[in-house]
C-alpha cells in the first residue's frame, strides 16, 4: 500500500514562495514517478509538474515553467514542489500523486495510481 501525505501549503502574497512536501510511505518510492497536480474551484485537476523515479527527467505545465521546481529525495521517500513568484491564479488545492508508469507526463491526472489528501495554496493580491 502506498500512502502520500502533503504538507507546506498556506497563504502567501503575490510574488511570494512556498515549498510543498510529499512524504510517501512504503519501500517502493524509488520505483514510482511522482506528480504534483492542482485543482481550483470549478476547474479540472491539472498536472503541474512531474518527475521520474530517478529524478533525471521532469515535466512542467507551461503555466508554471520557470517558477516551479519539482525534486525528490529517494533516501527520504519525499518529493518536493518549490513554488516561486506565485500568482493569484496559482490558488488551488495541490495534490501529490504517484504512478508506476514511465508515462507520468502523458495522461494528466488519469495517469496516476495513488493520491494524497491535498493541501491548500492561496495566493493573495
Amino acid at each position: 500500500q502506498v500512502q502520500l501525505v502533503e504538507s507546506g501549503g498556506g497563504l502567501v502574497l503575490t510574488g511570494g514562495s512556498l515549498r510543498l512536501s510529499c512524504a510517501v510511505s512504503g519501500s517502493h518510492f524509488n520505483s514510482l514517478a511522482v506528480g504534483w497536480h492542482r485543482q481550483a474551484p470549478g476547474k479540472e485537476r491539472e498536472l503541474v509538474a512531474g518527475i521520474s523515479w530517478s529524478g533525471r527527467n521532469t515535466h512542467y505545465a507551461d503555466s508554471v515553467k520557470g517558477r516551479f521546481t519539482i525534486s525528490r529525495d529517494n533516501a527520504q521517500n519525499t518529493a518536493y514542489l518549490q513554488m516561486s513568484n506565485l500568482k493569484p491564479e496559482d490558488t488551488a488545492v495541490y495534490y501529490c500523486a504517484a504512478t508506476w508508469s514511465n508515462y507520468y507526463a502523458d495522461y494528466g491526472a488519469a495517469g496516476y495510481d495513488y493520491w494524497g489528501q491535498g493541501t491548500q495554496v492561496t495566493v493573495s493580491s
